[in-house]
């Protein structure tokens, strides 16, 4: 397994060959050092992959990128916003670049075949017991910009600047950033410049990336509304005010927004998904509990959203004679806009590092990214997508109708032999090319 990448690299050669036009040789150089340093590059990949961490649980996982950077010549301070790590590398005068990858994992228990697969479970706070899994791929986050920072370090003629690594706690749960954010990141360390992050794709080919310039990800909130009345008996309810009844007709009420308010052209999710209340069949409850996920891309639309989500729920309430439900928001990220600029830039570099055919137009999406509080704190960001499943395995699910796993799928098993090579190969050239010596 740890030698697996010499299988791969007379591919990459080939492509570096062919498409050469759009290659430098600094690219070729990328792919020789990892596959010099490949047994310590997988090794820290499936390190990560069997010992996953939870969001604001990331102790080990943040130690270990700490001594990585430490042990590559950087200056290195955590923690930061709870598990949160910077690395600063200094290296003349030049731009101050600031490079992102998220740490923590999923409750979600791994269904994959491989013998790596995390075998890590934790006990919830009912009782229950959940495994813990890198469903979204940030292990590969981690390795790619560990493993890229390592590079760069050992070849500081390719740069210039102030190179500023960042490990981020809590992505997951949309804290991580606030957290960094709130403990000094812009303050206590040096503003960048710009900032770029990588994130992982289950339907793109390894071997290409894709950027989208622009909106890219949703505004995300959570919503905890709690529906109010008289609990009772089952067989009298004329003497009740029944909050399942509310709950039940506020779920249709809310699917109103978007098809009756909001323009077709307008991108925008109000999503029920759970509702809880109630014990037993012949009881009628004093609350029922619902829970929504809410998506947009403005904040025009954000508080469209919030503003209706209110206004729907004291009105089924009121129309009840029920008293005023509790509606709680948490949660929340704002949308990701990829500066243009820099997004031009960086889909450039990634032409001529990989050739324009390996380069993938990727549409928004509804998924949520907190990297987007640093672009609302003033730095230019981009976002760009790592291919991570294998034509050949694409072309199986193809063949099956079936789509590849999603990401937070308990299915998800990145091919990371073909892919971290392409993601180091790739970040080190948009890092090379925004801090030009």
């Amino acid at each position: 397994m740890l030698h697996a990448f010499a299988r791969f690299l007379p591919v990459f050669v080939a492509i570096a060959f062919l498409s050469s036009s759009f290659r430098s040789s600094r690219a070729e150089d990328v792919l020789e050092w990892v596959e010099q340093k490949w047994d310590s590059i997988s090794s820290l990949y499936l390190q990560l992959h069997r010992h996953p961490e939870l969001s604001m649980q990331e102790k080990e996982t943040s130690r270990r990128v700490a001594d990585e950077l430490r042990q590559a010549g950087f200056t290195v301070t955590a923690p930061v916003g709870t598990y949160g790590v910077v690395g600063i590398l200094e290296n003349g005068d030049g731009p101050t670049l600031m490079v992102r990858c998220d740490m923590d994992a999923l409750p979600v228990t791994e269904e994959t075949d491989v013998e790596y697969a995390s075998q890590v479970k934790v006990v919830n706070q009912d009782g229950t017991s959940t495994g813990v899994m890198h469903a979204c791929g940030h292990d590969m986050h981690v390795t790619t910009v560990v493993c890229t920072a390592r590079y760069l370090a050992a070849h500081r003629d390719t740069w210039k600047g102030r190179l500023m690594i960042i490990a981020q706690p809590a992505e997951e749960i949309g804290a991580g950033a606030k957290a960094m954010l709130n403990d000094g990141l812009f303050t206590r360390f040096p503003k960048p410049d710009l900032a770029v992050a990588l994130h992982v794709r289950p339907d793109i080919p390894t071997g290409s990336v894709g950027v989208c310039p622009g909106p890219a990800m949703a505004n995300v909130d959570s919503v905890d509304i709690t529906m109010l009345g008289r609990g009772g008996h089952g067989s009298s309810p004329s003497e009740t005010q029944d909050p399942i009844m509310q709950a039940a007709e506020l779920v249709v009420s809310l699917q109103t927004i978007v098809s009756r308010e909001i323009s077709a052209s307008e991108p925008a999710v109000v999503t029920v998904g759970a509702i809880h209340g109630g014990t037993k069949h012949n009881i009628i409850p004093n609350h029922c509990e619902l829970k929504l996920t809410v998506r947009s891309y403005t904040d025009k639309m954000r508080a469209h959203l919030r503003e209706a989500i209110i206004r729907k729920a004291k009105a089924v309430a009121q129309g009840a004679n029920a008293p005023e439900p509790v509606i709680k928001y948490s949660e929340g990220t704002p949308s990701l806009f990829n500066d243009l600029e820099l997004s031009d830039r960086v889909t450039k570099q990634l032409e001529r590092t990989l050739g324009a055919d390996k380069i993938v137009n990727v549409p928004p999406t509804m998924g949520g990214e907190d990297f987007s509080r640093y672009g609302r704190a003033g730095v230019p960001v981009c976002m760009f997508r790592l291919g991570t499943i294998s034509q050949a395995r694409l072309d199986r699910y193809k063949a099956a109708g079936i789509p590849s796993p999603a990401l937070h799928s308990s299915k998800y098993r990145p091919d990371f032999e073909e892919a971290l090579p392409v993601g180091i190969q790739s970040l080190t050239a948009v890092i090379q090319d925004l801090m030009k010596p």
